[in-house]
């Protein structure tokens, strides 16, 4: 059975909030680099914290992945808003999202999280929703600019996002992030007008999606500690 991982924590000092951030800063990099299945000894120790303090804030690893999905998400809607209200251009505003979202390499942990993850969680659903609207203001403001190909949804550029921040197949490979970067530019000029070719089928919208992004079917045997 499907459990929610919602769950009512009370306030934290200072200190422990710096603990959490850094817990979850380490192993958003240690998930993309070892997998999901990375020792959460090695990430307790990249944060600077002992296993103790790990366990914590996080007691087991369906946990730790489920909050470091949200913080990523929550990191890519941030810099997303900031954009919106400090770039002129909104071709440039959506292209420093895309680029973000290369750097929190949300492709390489989206498809980490296992079968008992419960996608309907509340915190989940809002952070999706979140995401997609900050998406589509950034879309629908670049479609009244004129830079952005009105073929082109708020839809097609999630899904472009996670597929080509996702690692290279069967090797970990240092310069990934570089090259996710570099290939979400060769897209990101591929989304400007005027259009030099015509794209199959119709724009992806949000609706397309029905909320199926970082769904993925994964195998079993996710979620031990």
């Amino acid at each position: 059975m499907v459990t929610t991982t919602t769950t009512v924590r009370p306030r934290l000092r200072a200190d422990a909030v710096r603990n959490r951030e850094r817990i979850l800063a380490a192993a958003r990099d240690v998930l993309v680099e070892q997998g999901a299945d990375a020792p959460l000894d090695e990430i307790a120790r990249r944060a600077g914290v002992g296993n103790a303090t790990l366990y914590r804030h996080f007691p087991d690893r369906k946990s730790l992945l489920f909050h470091v999905l949200l913080y990523v998400n929550q990191r890519i809607i941030e810099r997303a808003r900031q954009a919106l209200e400090t770039e002129h251009d909104p071709f440039e505003a959506l292209r420093r999202m895309v680029l973000d979202s290369a750097d929190e390499r949300v492709g390489a942990l989206c498809p980490m999280l296992g079968s008992d993850i419960d996608p309907e969680d509340p915190q989940l659903v809002a952070s999706r929703g979140r995401m997609q609207r900050v998406t589509q203001k950034l879309v629908d403001r670049a479609h009244a600019s004129g830079q952005l190909r009105r073929d082109v949804g708020a839809g097609d550029l999630l899904v472009a996002i996670a597929r080509l921040t996702l690692p290279m197949p069967g090797v970990r490979c240092r310069g990934d992030a570089l090259l996710a970067r570099r290939h979400l530019q060769i897209f990101l000029d591929g989304l400007r007008t005027p259009a030099r070719s015509e794209l199959p089928g119709q724009a992806t919208s949000l609706d397309d999606l029905k909320d199926e992004l970082c769904r993925l079917p994964q195998p079993p045997g996710r979620g031990r500690r």
